[in-house]
């Protein structure tokens, strides 16, 4: 599956124009939002929480979720939300550019832009639109590619999360610099998810890292399982966005209705 977004990803780059994006981006910084500090925002001392906007996902079959970004945002921030994500591929998730702006503007969280970042330019798009913070998939890049992205997004003072699925990624991670690494539960290929990935690769990661679970956290059990293993933050999106009570559920996942 992966492999088939990133075709389509690319496909949809290399039919643009360089110069017109460039405005375009150009265009958007001139009112984009100061940045905010993604990494600190997820270090505190108690478990630190990603919710995600997300409309659609493969894993969850073709039906795309009737929501309205700004307030969805709203609620994880009344909620506790540390950050939020925000998916904005359209093809495969429904997500638009869109969606990042109209959270922006009604939140003061850290925002990710959750999307496969195979172009620099997509990471000065995001920074334009009103994201904090990029996620950059191992998987996807090359080394050289992973630490010129990094020392991009840090020229430009936005963070990047460095998502892994594999003990040989997770080395590239460190080896590129990353400080903020997510290991994704789901393997992106078959889309099968195993907490036992978080359990093996958390513990492997630096402490001076921010250490991001991903992907399979349904409960509050899973939660304390992953942050056993050495989590700092969890990255949440179906298991909030598919819910009946989104509130009753970010409630649980944070432990609100523990004894």
């Amino acid at each position: 599956m992966l492999e088939q977004i990133a075709k389509r990803v690319r496909k949809r780059i290399e039919s643009r124009s360089r110069k017109v994006w460039r405005s375009e981006i150009e265009a958007h910084l001139l009112e984009a939002a100061p940045v905010r500090d993604f990494r600190t925002a997820l270090s505190g001392p108690d478990p630190d929480f990603i919710f995600e906007i997300k409309r659609q996902s493969p894993s969850n079959g073709a039906k795309t979720l009737e929501l309205d970004p700004a307030a969805v945002a709203q609620l994880y921030q009344r909620q506790g939300a540390s950050c939020i994500s925000v998916l904005t591929e359209p093809e495969f998730f429904a997500g638009s550019l869109a969606d990042l702006r109209a959270v922006r503007a009604v939140v003061q969280l850290p925002l990710l832009r959750k999307d496969f970042t195979i172009d620099e330019f997509q990471i000065a798009e995001a920074r334009a639109h009103g994201a904090d913070a990029v996620l950059l998939i191992v998987a996807l890049l090359s080394e050289q590619q992973l630490a010129e992205f990094l020392h991009y997004c840090r020229e430009i003072d936005m963070a990047a999360l460095v998502e892994v699925h594999s003990e040989s990624e997770l080395e590239a991670a460190i080896n590129a610099g990353a400080d903020i690494i997510g290991v994704n539960n789901r393997n992106l290929g078959t889309l099968a998810i195993d907490l036992a990935v978080g359990e093996q690769l958390l513990p492997l990661i630096p402490s001076s890292c921010v250490r991001i679970a991903e992907s399979g956290i349904v409960s509050r059990p899973d939660v304390l399982r992953l942050r056993q293993s050495g989590a700092d933050a969890f990255l949440v999106g179906s298991a909030v966005m598919r819910a009946l009570n989104r509130e009753q559920k970010i409630r649980e996942l944070l432990g609100h209705d523990e004894d």
